[in-house]
């Protein structure tokens, strides 16, 4: 097994989190795992980009070279633009559609989101899939639900790093991002047919 996800958003998007939830569940699974970040203005809504290698084999550097990432997570859809030359030519683009226009130029959301289709590329409604959920909180969760079902970690797995990474704000709030993990899964494979 081989992944090298870059994870991209803005601050308070939960980036990092989703990170630490795919690290974690990967690690449960006795994989080799490599992570860096990089946080820019993360508390001004700043962009927040990180990476994430997942191997069965050892792993000597946490950064992914451009035109090798497997995957680009975007929890922001300008952000996961941002990164297209990480890209490998046989790897995912998926985003959240949602956008957070936090600079004065913001293209047109529907630029944006023929731009991601036009590569092939998925857009989850997360915070809506999240808001049905229970939390609006929970669209992070949404997208890890999303990359999932594009990743060969087992869901159980990934289910219980989701619920010791939450456990520590109740039952409830569990709950309620098992819920969006699902749904998330769920709206990918609706989309990919």
């Amino acid at each position: 097994m081989k992944a090298d996800i870059v994870l991209a958003g803005v601050g308070g998007q939960g980036v990092l989190s989703v990170a630490g939830i795919l690290a974690e569940a990967a690690r449960r699974e006795g994989l080799a795992v490599k992570q860096a970040e990089v946080h820019g203005m993360a508390q001004r809504g700043g962009a927040v980009q990180a990476t994430l290698r997942i191997s069965s084999d050892p792993i000597a550097s946490e950064m992914v070279s451009r035109g090798a990432a497997t995957m680009i997570l975007g929890l922001e859809p300008v952000e996961a633009l941002r990164y297209l030359d990480y890209l490998a030519p046989d790897g995912v683009l998926l985003s959240a559609a949602d956008p957070v226009a936090n600079v004065p130029d913001y293209p047109p959301i529907q630029s944006v989101h023929e731009r991601i289709r036009s590569l092939g590329g998925h857009l989850i409604d997360a915070n809506h899939i999240a808001k049905e959920a229970g939390s609006i909180r929970a669209a992070n969760v949404v997208m890890v639900g999303a990359a999932s079902a594009r990743l060969t970690l087992r869901v159980a797995t990934l289910e219980a790093a989701i619920a010791t990474g939450f456990a520590a704000k109740g039952e409830k709030i569990v709950a309620i991002n098992l819920a969006a993990f699902r749904a998330g899964r769920a709206a990918l494979a609706a989309l990919a047919g």
